[in-house]
């Protein structure tokens, strides 16, 4: 039990090569990783193609003490054996650095330690290099690392992620809080969760956390912080504020195009090599989150060669011990000139595979930098007539739709985790079946393109690939008659009928949102006016995608995107705090003085 500066003792465990009791003054370098997900428990991420049966934590504890480093798991503050009260994220920063002064102090340690962990044991990493702490050597981030939540993980263009709340319901119940405790389990279980998001809004004490208390206040504290206020600006949150402050270590960052930290991954990528002369190394791949052993993402599948698995490394414990051979062991022969390892989605066949899936294909890429260098900017116009096209609308023209909170666009696939049983991530064709998520009544079975609400507006036919591989933003004009609305963006890679599909296959890539109140800035609300029109930009997670000649390149507009993000009420209230929904009659522009486009980087190769 680790004693952190106020006191709280946290559960870790410390796992020795060899006979420790012969070891005597023997030091080893170490490697550690801070978890809520219990530190002896099974991390379903620890798979590989070849044993896909999830591994324990202590099983890849004693496989890397097996090869000469001490390794430390450590229950993160609140959880599991670990003292004090678990609020999400914000004690990190702290907690960690306390935790590498005992560590350096120890006679085992021989003062160098590494950094490993998926998800929120990559989001405590990145917090604890924000306060430089003694001993900090080389990081392995693996999806996570927020450098900045407010901006991507849990708000995005002002909204807020729901799957924060189906995370903290299914950990709530998973809780020590929990465990022995009949009548705060039956209050969790009270309601099915999916009945819970079918009825919004909710306030505390009224949504599926109120039996836990101590997950439902930091759950509205998030969501009620609708500015970037000093709250976002917290070590543990916002990586952006203190990049001046990390340690120059060698840095390992892996990410996949379906996962919410696609931002994350890429600026986190970004700014620390640039800063340091350490290398910073790069994998991104077409996966959900940490399933980088599987081909497929949702009910898309990218082929053999998608997997990290025999193309990145032999799998991910070989991935990693490389890494710390080289960094904590000075291994030399293990150095990788490689900086950035993309998958570039793509290029199979369009039929169906045996296991139901399109099969999408795709393949990995290197690159010195991201965006790689051999990119230009690629500009398309919306136009009146629902086309996409690279000269602008020569003639002013307005499109409306009604956006009615009671009826949002369901979220069907995209870049998000953790939020079943109401929504999944990945890839899928854009269509209402009865696996997706409705509000309120029953699914249409029709693309969401019918949708009354749906702008849509797409190219032609393509004559010859485009292969976008980099940022995507869209710019766009817009008025509504309401104080404050949505605006929703979605690209969609089009496949043309086929035997296998014969409606065609609208195939979704990237999705964004923007809320209106925030138009100024992100730390100010600026309710709208009926009848102005106001120029706003869009921009959905980078991405790496060829559209086929054949296909077409769509965009998506709309005001909802639901359950990933929030349901805005239209109403102008506070965030959090909704009482009541008012349907909003939204307006898109577009002409010669309104150039509504959407911007791509397309590789000048493709």
């Amino acid at each position: 039990m680790v004693r952190m500066r106020d006191g709280v003792l946290l559960a870790t465990d410390i796992y020795r090569p060899g006979d420790a009791d012969n070891d005597g003054d023997k030091t080893h370098p170490v490697i550690i990783e801070r978890t809520p997900y219990d530190k002896r428990g099974i991390s379903r991420s620890e798979v590989s193609a070849a044993s896909p049966t999830p591994a324990t934590r202590v099983e890849i504890a004693e496989y890397f003490a097996g090869h000469g480093f001490a390794v430390v798991m450590q229950d993160c503050r609140g959880r599991f054996d670990s003292e004090g009260e678990f609020e999400k994220y914000v004690n990190e920063a702290e907690d960690g650095f306390d935790m590498f002064e005992w560590l350096v102090q120890q006679p085992w340690c021989n003062g160098r330690i590494g950094t490993m962990g998926l998800s929120y044991g990559a989001h405590t990493q990145c917090a604890l290099a924000c306060l430089d702490p003694p001993g900090l050597s080389c990081m392995f981030m693996d999806s996570g690392g927020f450098s900045s939540a407010f901006h991507g993980g849990i708000r995005r263009g002002g909204a807020f992620e729901l799957k924060q709340a189906t995370w903290a319901h299914r950990h709530a119940i998973r809780s020590a809080e929990t465990c022995g405790n009949s009548d705060r389990l039956k209050g969790l279980q009270a309601r099915d969760l999916e009945e819970w998001f079918r009825d919004m809004p909710w306030t505390p004490g009224n949504s599926p956390l109120s039996a836990a208390p101590e997950f439902e206040r930091y759950l509205f504290e998030q969501w009620r912080a609708g500015t970037f206020s000093d709250y976002w600006r917290q070590p543990g949150l916002y990586a952006e504020g203190y990049y001046d402050k990390f340690p120059d270590v060698p840095t390992m960052i892996v990410g996949s195009w379906y996962d919410p930290y696609v931002r994350t991954c890429l600026t986190n990528f970004q700014e620390l090599s640039r800063r340091h002369s350490s290398p910073t190394q790069l994998i991104m791949g077409p996966w959900t989150h940490g399933n980088r052993s599987a081909t497929w993402s949702g009910d898309v599948d990218f082929g053999a060669h998608a997997t990290l698995d025999g193309n990145i490394a032999d799998d991910y414990r070989q991935l990693r011990l490389a890494w710390f051979r080289r960094w904590l062991a000075d291994d030399d022969s293990l150095s990788s000139s490689r900086t950035v390892s993309y998958f570039q989605m793509g290029g199979g066949s369009g039929r169906r595979t045996d296991d139901g899936r399109l099969d999408h294909g795709g393949q990995w890429r290197t690159s010195d930098s991201w965006p790689p260098k051999n990119t230009k900017d690629y500009r398309l116009y919306l136009h009146l007539d629902g086309s996409l096209r690279e000269q602008p609308c020569d003639a002013p023209g307005c499109m409306q739709y009604r956006y009615d909170p009671n009826d949002p666009v369901p979220t069907i696939g995209g870049a998000l985790t953790s939020g079943e049983p109401v929504m999944q991530g990945g890839a899928f064709d854009q269509v209402e079946t009865e696996a997706v998520f409705k509000y309120r009544g029953a699914a249409t079975g029709l693309p969401l393109a019918r949708r009354r609400d749906v702008l849509v507006f797409k190219t032609e036919v393509l004559q010859h690939p485009v292969a976008v591989t980099g940022a995507v933003t869209i710019d766009l004009f817009v008025g509504s008659n309401c104080p404050d609305t949505d605006f929703t963006a979605k690209l969609i890679d089009v496949y043309p009928p086929s035997a296998d599909y014969p409606d065609g296959y609208a195939m979704n890539i990237t999705d964004g949102i923007f809320r209106m109140r925030y138009r100024k800035g992100w730390d100010r609300e600026v309710r709208m006016k009926e009848g102005e029109i106001y120029s706003i930009r869009l921009e959905p997670f980078a991405t790496a995608n060829i559209f086929q000649a054949g296909h077409r390149l769509r965009v998506d507009i709309s005001s909802s995107n639901y359950p990933h993000f929030d349901i805005n009420p239209n109403t102008g209230a506070p965030e959090g705090h909704a009482s009541e929904f008012r349907i909003a009659r939204n307006r898109l522009h577009v002409g010669p003085q309104y150039r509504s486009a959407i911007r791509l980087a397309v590789s000048v190769d493709s």
